[in-house]
């Protein structure tokens, strides 16, 4: 037998705003709900978050308090404030309010991270990263030890006279391997920085910032969903550095002074300047694109019911990737296709003659996410050479009777050889 014809035309893309990148063939992008929150009530979900850092007060002079950190009106939302007097911890002084908001669990590890948000407009920062919290040991006998930071996002509301202020525009990413070898001097081993550049500052308006952590080995970033650009971390150390879970961050502190300048006291005093504004953080992992996958967030031990979550952020979506007009020499032939489903749905591929006579007809699982599969189509001797057809695919609710209720389909036009 013939090998099979595996379509290779350019891939293009759904139009895929505030969402996961193409997946990778027999993968699905599902969502790590212990990592994903709308903010859409009226305090934050204890379940998942922290409303302070378990094991830093913050960069002198900014404090984290939890009194900085609201949710309300669709938002999470962190104030940066002048405190009424100093406040002495662990002999530093802090005299600036911040805030952060950290996850409860530390086992982030690979897929896409994404969150949306406006900055302060002032010099404090707003920002979206993991860190491992703690140290790991080392592969030397002298004691030697490292921990992780991959920071997706870091910013600052606006410009002025000081080193740092590039950090008002665009995106600045960079991944730190933190290590303290057998001479006990702890040493950043940063990756080189990805910098996205934009006219714009980054308090102007909403933003969305991602980043697919893909391996030990590397990370590709996304401003906005325009292309990526992509950072391989630092492995003088160790050939695949980021091997260990994180948390996440989402934090608002001050910056090292002269680098970035301290926030003045108007814009700390100023309601419509002092406050960073987070419209959601959303996180994906990818799974096979046929299991059916329960998330163990939501189903936890003891529970009696399996729990699966609708992903209202995937409306229901249907293509071919590759459309070839002309099949020659083919046993059968693999059609690339991609989806996308807020809850389980069925996928029904129907093959029609010229005579509009339906010759093939499949029908296959869907489930919830955003998934891209090849599907095999063996064309037996019902197919004719210097034929045409026309496939179509549609995806449907479970169970559907016909396409009547199919959210959406795709077709094309091919011909035998």
């Amino acid at each position: 037998m013939k090998a099979p014809y595996y379509l290779t035309l350019l891939l293009l893309s759904f139009i895929n705003y505030a969402q996961p990148p193409e997946p990778p063939v027999g993968k699905r992008w599902v969502v790590n709900e212990q990592y994903s929150d709308e903010f859409n009530g009226n305090k934050l979900d204890a379940s998942k978050w922290y409303d302070y850092h378990p094991t830093w007060k913050g960069r002198a002079p900014g404090l984290f308090m939890p009194s900085q950190v609201s949710v309300g009106d669709g938002y999470m939302m962190i104030q940066g404030k002048k405190m009424a007097k100093d406040t002495i911890v662990n002999g530093q002084t802090f005299n600036i309010s911040g805030g952060a908001v950290i996850s409860k669990n530390k086992e982030a590890y690979f897929g896409y991270y994404e969150c949306k948000f406006k900055a302060a407009k002032t010099t404090m920062s707003t920002t979206f990263w993991f860190s491992t919290g703690k140290s790991f040991k080392g592969d030397l006998p002298c004691g030697d030890n490292y921990g992780l930071e991959l920071d997706i996002q870091e910013c600052i509301g606006r410009v002025g006279d000081f080193k740092g202020d590039h950090f008002a525009n665009g995106m600045n990413s960079n991944g730190h391997y933190w290590y303290t070898g057998c001479d006990k001097k702890k040493q950043d081993l940063r990756a080189p920085q990805v910098k996205f550049r934009s006219d714009k500052l980054a308090s102007e308006d909403f933003n969305v910032y991602g980043g697919w952590w893909k391996d030990e080995n590397q990370v590709s970033f996304y401003y906005n969903n325009d292309a990526p650009k992509h950072m391989n971390f630092n492995s003088t150390i160790k050939e695949k550095s980021f091997d260990k879970p994180m948390q996440m961050n989402m934090v608002s502190e001050t910056y090292p002074y002269p680098w970035i300048e301290l926030p003045n006291d108007a814009e700390l005093a100023d309601p419509s300047k002092n406050t960073c504004y987070y419209d959601w953080v959303r996180s994906y992992i990818l799974v096979d694109v046929d299991s059916d996958y329960l998330d163990p967030f939501l189903n936890k031990k003891g529970s009696k019911t399996a729990i699966k979550k609708d992903f209202f952020m995937f409306s229901e979506a249907i293509r071919f990737i590759e459309k070839p007009m002309h099949i020659k020499n083919a046993k059968s032939i693999f059609f690339p296709i991609d989806f996308k489903a807020k809850t389980d749905r069925e996928i029904h591929l129907a093959v029609k003659n010229s005579a509009n006579k339906v010759i093939e007809n499949k029908v296959f699982p869907a489930y919830a996410g955003f998934g891209r599969k090849d599907v095999e189509l063996a064309l037996g001797t019902h197919f004719q050479s210097n034929e045409s057809y026309t496939v179509q695919i549609f995806i449907r609710p479970l169970k559907a009777a016909n396409d009547k209720d199919a959210f959406q389909s795709d077709a094309f036009i091919f011909k035998l050889n």
